[in-house]
Parts: C-alpha cells; sequence; structure tokens
C-alpha cells in the first residue's frame, strides 16, 4: 500500500517535472528582466564611481576643458 503511493507520487513528480522542463512560457521575460538588471547595475557603477579616474569625472573634465576653450575663444 505504501509502496504503490510512493510509486504513484514518484511517477507524478517525475511527469511534473518534465512538463515544467519542457514550459517555455515566461522564458523571454526572465531574460529580458534579467538583461535590464545587469545594464542598470552597469550604468551605475560607471556613473557612481567619484574621482577623475570614473567615466563621470572624465565627462566632466572634457566638458570644463570644453567649455574653458569656447570662452577662451569668444573673448
Amino acid at each position: 500500500m505504501i509502496g504503490e503511493r510512493l510509486t504513484a507520487l514518484y511517477i507524478k513528480s517525475w511527469l511534473f517535472l518534465d512538463q515544467l522542463k519542457s514550459d517555455q512560457r515566461g522564458v523571454t521575460a526572465i531574460e529580458y528582466a534579467l538583461v535590464a538588471v545587469a545594464i542598470a547595475a552597469v550604468v551605475g557603477v560607471v556613473f557612481s564611481a567619484d574621482g577623475t579616474n570614473s567615466l563621470k569625472g572624465a565627462l566632466q573634465g572634457a566638458m570644463q576643458r570644453l567649455s574653458n576653450q569656447l570662452s577662451g575663444a569668444g573673448s
């Protein structure tokens, strides 16, 4: 009796896992979410770093040099 129940439970579990493995619904949404999280993390790290060695510092330095050159050219 118990052996039959365990066998039936094993078969039901095996069939459920096999069906779950072949079910592809929602996989694309999860992949897009993972890509969006990865991009957000990279952007956050790049622009949150302090100092002149960061992308933020390099952009600020370039804009400052450009502003200085333009103000010097106008005088």
